[in-house]
């Protein structure tokens, strides 16, 4: 090998041992958790990072109808939708979308953050939202998650 090549490490699929963290979701700011969020789900927390595989972990949130968000967003944000049929273009706006489904609204704001491809699909299904402060992995040994907080 010639002096002064530079060798940089390439995570294989099989050899990343993903880890489960749990994040509460009360008084967190929408954005912000989403962020935090997105980089635990790609791997960009782990010194192994690489674009191209997965080396993210399972993210379970609780208290997902807890999140806040600032300034004038929840009078103005909407999710909007299509039915496939003629006409079937739909807005739902923040604040009944909140109201009726609170998990959905932190999946989307994390789903815009993740990569648009097959891998960023396969990342969004490490994510566990749940409205209330119990969830269902307790045999998975979830470590708490702070952030940096």
């Amino acid at each position: 090998m010639p002096v002064g090549t530079i060798r940089s490490y390439v995570a294989k699929k099989n050899a990343v041992e993903p880890q489960w963290y749990h994040v509460d979701g009360t008084d967190q700011v929408l954005g912000r958790l989403a962020a935090r969020i997105a980089t635990v789900l790609m791997g960009k927390h782990r010194p192994t990072y690489t674009p191209h595989v997965d080396t993210g972990d399972f993210v379970v949130v609780t208290n997902a109808d807890k999140i806040r968000v600032t300034g004038k967003k929840a009078d103005t944000m909407s999710y909007p939708y299509y039915t496939y049929y003629a006409g079937g273009y739909k807005v739902v706006p923040y604040r009944k979308m909140f109201a009726t489904y609170p998990e959905r609204v932190l999946q989307a704001a994390v789903r815009r953050m993740l990569p648009k491809n097959k891998l960023g699909r396969h990342m969004l299904k490490k994510l566990k939202v749940y409205r209330g402060d119990s969830h269902p992995h307790a045999a998975q040994q979830v470590k708490p998650w702070a952030f940096g907080l």
